[in-house]
């Protein structure tokens, strides 16, 4: 243990093997809480590598509850973190992939950073976060959706809570949360809070056996595809990754009022979805049809990118999304 914190104190980098280990000691309780406030901050200090942030993902993974989700199965849990406290994006956009017809396991936790999480809106919208992994494959077979809720499945992040909990700041636990899918997908679309992370996700993820991914992050810096800014997508395609933008000006959108996308409590970003669940076309719309369409994309069910953000717009406006969203409150 001391050579790996040596190691880290020295700004040396972890390879993936050496960084398994290094959370499969911590995530099993054999180190006490100063030594993982060191290793945390020795990593945030030093700057987290590729290896590490894969290694960490592998144990987390293999820690978790299982969701034995099939083949194809897409999640869209980004790092949030971006300080924009917008609506709730990338939880909307799982329920209209699930209501075209797309297997969604939404990865999720209460607000951290915002006034609502994927969680906390997830309740106000009545659907149940709090479901088994059996019941999570249940969900998913019967309506395309099931949300995990991260602190039922991830039981080994008690050894860590401690030692966050005093450090006070994000650590590696915040970049590799949001990648350890219980139902271990190989599908993702991810948003980050800074540019710097979009590759070494996408290498990270690639480590894991991911298959298809989008790492996105906008201009205007929201960990989402933007309406109002080119958004950056670092894609990674059966092993390869490249880069590429995302011009909403290309997709003929108009809308230029971002307070429009600002989110409160739970209750008000609740009736934001469903307004737009309904039909109701404005920006959020348009944001939301925009990371749809990266699900789209990345499931393979699309493979332009305009074109599936035409389809997931219309699909919007028809109003369809809400009859599924009440089949997912049923469940």
């Amino acid at each position: 243990m001391t050579d790996f914190v040596k190691k880290l104190e020295s700004k040396e980098n972890l390879s993936f093997e050496e960084s398994k280990s290094l959370f499969s000691n911590i995530m099993e309780g054999k180190y006490d809480e100063n030594i993982i406030i060191k290793i945390l901050n020795a990593l945030s200090s030093k700057g987290e590598n590729k290896d590490e942030l894969a290694g960490g993902i592998f144990v987390m993974r293999s820690k978790a509850a299982l969701v034995r989700a099939p083949s194809g199965t897409v999640d869209t849990c980004g790092t949030g973190g971006d300080g924009q406290n917008s609506l709730n994006i990338s939880t909307a956009a799982a329920i209209v992939l699930a209501s075209i017809g797309i297997r969604v396991a939404k990865h999720g936790n209460k607000a951290v950073s915002s006034n609502c999480g994927s969680a906390d809106v997830l309740e106000a919208l009545k659907i149940n976060i709090n479901l088994k992994p059996q019941e999570a494959e249940r969900s998913i077979e019967k309506v395309n959706f099931a949300f995990m809720f991260a602190p039922n499945y991830h039981q080994a992040m008690k050894h860590v809570a401690s030692a966050r909990k005093k450090i006070a700041k994000k650590t590696i636990f915040n970049l590799i949360g949001p990648l350890s899918s219980p139902a271990q997908v190989k599908k993702q679309v991810v948003g980050v809070f800074d540019e710097k992370w979009m590759i070494p996700f996408a290498e990270a993820l690639k480590e894991n056996n991911a298959e298809n991914a989008f790492v996105v992050h906008s201009e205007d810096g929201m960990d989402e595809i933007s309406p109002f800014a080119k958004t950056k997508i670092v894609e990674l395609n059966n092993g390869n990754i490249k880069s590429f933008f995302i011009n909403p000006a290309d997709l003929n959108i108009t809308n230029k009022n971002k307070e429009n996308l600002k989110g409160k409590n739970a209750e008000y970003n609740a009736k934001k979805i469903i307004d737009i669940f309904k039909g109701e076309d404005n920006e959020f719309s348009d944001s939301v049809a925009l990371n749809a369409a990266a699900g789209l994309v990345v499931s393979n069910k699309e493979k332009d990118f305009k074109k599936a953000y035409e389809v997931s717009k219309k699909h919007l406006k028809s109003g369809k999304v809400y009859k599924h969203l009440e089949k997912i409150q049923a469940v």
